[in-house]
């Protein structure tokens, strides 16, 4: 039985969280100047960073709530990207944070229009066999939040042509580590690419990965009816 999750009312302590991990993603290099987005679900919409603001100027009273119906209130106007995160939060009705941001690897090959396939099992951190790479569409548009959309499909990441990567997760701090691990893998292929293309794990394989990944960093006692460790359990002695 699945339960709805329930989402944070919009309070000072949301906002300066929003605040703490925008800031964070030029410090993880992830994106540069007032390039990117950060926004997280509360119980009535979402509230993201403004529009143009340096990270580094934001104050709780500069987020931008916005309900589920593209409607704002006050002089200050949200990301030009807020449709994107609307309609992530839309797609995705267990999803509490988005990031989006123009990490230079996953950038580098969203210009190729090229995703990131299972060349190594951690692009399973984003729930799927596979990272893709949107189609192009300007920024700020009905359009790219569409491409966006598709491009996702069941996972929780894309790449956005020519423009960079987009994240979700249940809060913010996962949000965050899609991203920071999207960007990762990006390098990690563009590096093997040197050598030409690398070994992709197939469909099998990356099933068992899948799975593996519903317990990953569970502890034994964390386990539901049913699950399994994700990997082979040591003997415990005591």
């Amino acid at each position: 039985m699945t339960t709805t999750p329930s989402f944070p009312d919009d309070t000072d302590d949301l906002r300066l969280e929003i605040i703490e991990t925008a800031r964070a993603l030029p410090r993880l290099g992830l994106t540069k100047g007032t390039s990117g987005n950060v926004s997280a679900r509360t119980n009535s919409g979402f509230l993201i960073t403004p529009s143009g603001t340096p990270y580094k100027d934001l104050t709780t009273e500069k987020i931008v709530a916005l309900d589920f119906d593209g409607c704002y209130r006050g002089d200050i106007l949200p990301s030009s990207e807020w449709r994107m995160h609307l309609d992530f939060y839309l797609a995705k009705p267990a999803c509490g944070a988005v990031v989006h941001c123009h990490s230079p690897r996953a950038t580098a090959l969203s210009c190729h229009r090229r995703g990131i396939p299972a060349f190594h099992y951690m692009v399973a951190l984003a729930g799927g066999d596979r990272i893709d790479c949107s189609d192009y569409a300007s920024f700020g548009t009905k359009a790219l939040s569409e491409a966006m959309i598709k491009a996702l499909g069941e996972r929780s990441a894309c790449l956005l042509a020519n423009h960079g990567q987009i994240a979700g997760g249940p809060d913010l701090r996962k949000a965050l580590a899609v991203a920071e691990g999207v960007e990762d893998l990006a390098d990690q292929y563009l590096s093997a690419l040197v050598l030409g293309e690398p070994a992709i794990l197939d469909e099998a394989e990356m099933a068992v990965i899948l799975m593996k990944f519903r317990t990953y960093g569970k502890q034994a006692n964390e386990l539901e009816d049913g699950q399994t460790a994700a990997f082979e359990l040591p003997r415990r002695l005591d």
